[in-house]
Parts: C-alpha cells; structure tokens; sequence
C-alpha cells in the first residue's frame, strides 16, 4: 500500500494558520499522525511468516521502513499463542535468556559442517554445484526448548524464550499496531485516510498556542482540542469493533416465588 506524505494537509491545515512556514506545519502534522496511531492502535500490520533460527532468542521486527511497533497485539509460534511478558517477568523465569547458542561461541555454529568446494583450484562440475548440508552442534540447542514467550527490549527489537531448539520447524506469525517515526515523511494511506480528521485537529491544537507569532489562538486550540479528543475516541472505539456489529436481544427474568 502507497503512502499518503504528511505534506498533503498542508492545504488544510494552514488557513487557520496564515503566515506559518510549510516545513512547521508538515512537522506538526507528523506529531499529530504519530500520537494519532499510539491512541487509535489504527495502524495494524500483520508482519511476513517466518521461522525461528535454533539457538537463537533475538530478533529485529519485520516491518515497512520508518515505523517503529508501539504495540505487540499477538504473537504466534505454529498457530499457538505466546505468553507476553515484560522483562522483569523475562528476567525471573529465564534468567540466562541472554545466552546466545547456548552460551557457545558463534565459530562453534559451523564447526561440524563440512567445507564447501566453491574457489578450490580443482573442481568439476559435481563439486561446484554440490552443496553440504549443514550440521547443527548439539551444544548450540543444549539450553533450548519450546517457545513458550515473548518480550519486547526495544521497538525495534524482541526475545523469543527460551531458546528455539532443533526438534522442529518454528513458524512465526505476529500482530502489530504501527506509527510513523519521528523522520517520516508519510503514513500508509489507507490509515491517514481514516485519520485525517484526527491529525488536523491535533496539529492545530498544538500549532495555535505556539508562543510569539501572529497566528496564536488560544480559544481556537482549546476547540481544536475538543474535536481532536472526540474524534480519537471515535476513532479508537471504532478501530477496536471495526466494521463488525452485534445483534442486540432481550430476554425476559423469571421471578421466583
């Protein structure tokens, strides 16, 4: 899905803000669409499958360029949900979480797996296209097991715990809720759509009381600021039931005698 640039409110925005610069008023718009998708949680993403590597517990999120993952709605390792921990919890039910293959040295990983032919001096054509299977050391997965939990460390990183082992293939599925980082220049277009009415609100909220300028509206922010905490409460609500609707039903209490 395209982006939609930050830029594209600049036509709406500036009338209630006559002689602001265009790169203040993109700025605030970023702010604005930035504290939109932490509150709304609208921007939801459902990152690539793919597998967990034996022996190893940390991972960088799968995700488009310039966004940052403000929330981990789920995770799932062969369709089975992971307990969601933070790291204390991490921290006090795997204390050595943090060893790497075990505690071995990374060198030890290709240790038992036999050299590949590829820039002999001598080779035929078997040789050049044979490919050696790669052999796993057992003491790379001594300390793992099956994943059980996940924890987050940074918003660009996460644990998986324990370790992977090598009994299985661990394929990984997970939910997340996105905003735009502080460089962005847009937002996915779809999402923006949506919340247009949401940003423009906040960022004249916060562009009117800029001190020192000849457009700063004290009354007209705090309107701004009522339509802005209407809309994302709309908005939040409606991101959580999404286009679904229950069917409403009464039933009669007996009364005892």
């Amino acid at each position: 899905m395209a982006d939609r640039p930050f830029s594209s409110l600049v036509s709406k925005v500036s009338p209630s803000v006559p002689g602001c610069p265009q790169p203040t008023m993109i700025q605030y718009i970023r702010d604005a669409a930035i504290r939109a998708c932490e509150r709304t949680l609208a921007w939801r993403y459902q990152s690539p499958l793919f597998n967990l590597l034996p022996g190893v517990h940390e991972y960088f999120y799968s995700k488009p360029a310039n966004t940052d993952v403000h929330v981990l709605f789920d995770a799932l390792v062969n369709c089975n949900p992971l307990h969601k921990l933070t790291l204390e919890q991490a921290l006090y039910q795997w204390p050595c979480w943090g060893d790497l293959y075990s505690g071995e040295d990374p060198s030890v990983l290709w240790s038992l797996t036999p050299v590949s032919t590829f820039n002999v001096p001598e080779y035929n054509e078997e040789q050049f296209n044979q490919q050696n299977s790669f052999v796993l050391p057992q003491s790379i997965v001594a300390e793992a097991s099956t994943p059980a939990a996940i924890c987050q460390l940074t918003p660009d990183k996460y644990i998986i715990l324990p370790l992977p082992d090598a009994q299985r293939t661990y394929e990984v599925r997970m939910f997340l809720a996105l905003k735009p980082k502080r460089n962005a220049t847009g937002l996915e277009e779809v999402v923006f759509d949506d919340l247009e009415d949401v940003i423009i609100h906040n960022a004249l909220q916060h562009l009117l009381v800029l001190p020192n300028t000849n457009w700063t509206d004290r009354e007209l922010a705090a309107y701004h600021a009522k339509q802005y905490i209407f809309h994302v409460s709309e908005r939040r609500a409606r991101a959580n039931l999404g286009n679904m609707r229950g069917v409403m039903t009464a039933r009669m209490q007996s009364f005892g005698v």
